[in-house]
């Protein structure tokens, strides 16, 4: 579990270290004999965003809890209900496995490519700031179906 340390204020892109790794950047590939790492907290929390959201409930051995049932709303009418049952779903997954966020946004809608292998694929787009810094704010999108 990570612990938080209010002492530190290192945030933001300009006070990283050029020598400084806080987490690992999936899928692990090779850049110039080295692993891909992220250097600022923001590309860790949309790394650990992605990942959390590409994690179906259930799939991860030892911590069948960590994830966002997603797909179980790819073949539903899409209407109203259907986005307010996302955003309700993602924000209490959110909430619980990264506390240290707030979701400022929510954006579903069905892919924009609707025809052979692309039929059921949903578009999210989440916007999020950081709890700790409310002035640094991003945004990731995730593509579920594929």
């Amino acid at each position: 579990m990570a612990i938080i340390d209010k002492n530190k204020n290192n945030w933001d892109v300009d006070s990283a270290n050029e020598d400084q790794f806080i987490g690992l950047s999936l899928p692990l590939l090779l850049d110039n004999g080295t692993e891909a790492s992220t250097k600022t907290t923001i590309d860790a929390v949309k790394q650990n965003l992605l990942n959390l959201c590409s994690t179906e409930a259930g799939e991860r051995v030892m911590q069948p809890n960590l994830g966002v049932r997603l797909k179980r709303f790819l073949f539903e009418p899409f209407s109203q209900d259907l986005v307010e049952d996302i955003k309700v779903t993602l924000t209490e997954s959110l909430n619980y496995w990264l506390p240290f966020i707030k979701v400022n946004n929510i954006h579903v809608q069905m892919s924009e490519n609707q025809s052979g292998d692309f039929k059921n694929l949903m578009d999210i787009s989440i916007h999020f700031s950081l709890k700790q810094s409310p002035n640094t704010q991003d945004s990731v999108q995730v593509t579920v179906g594929e």
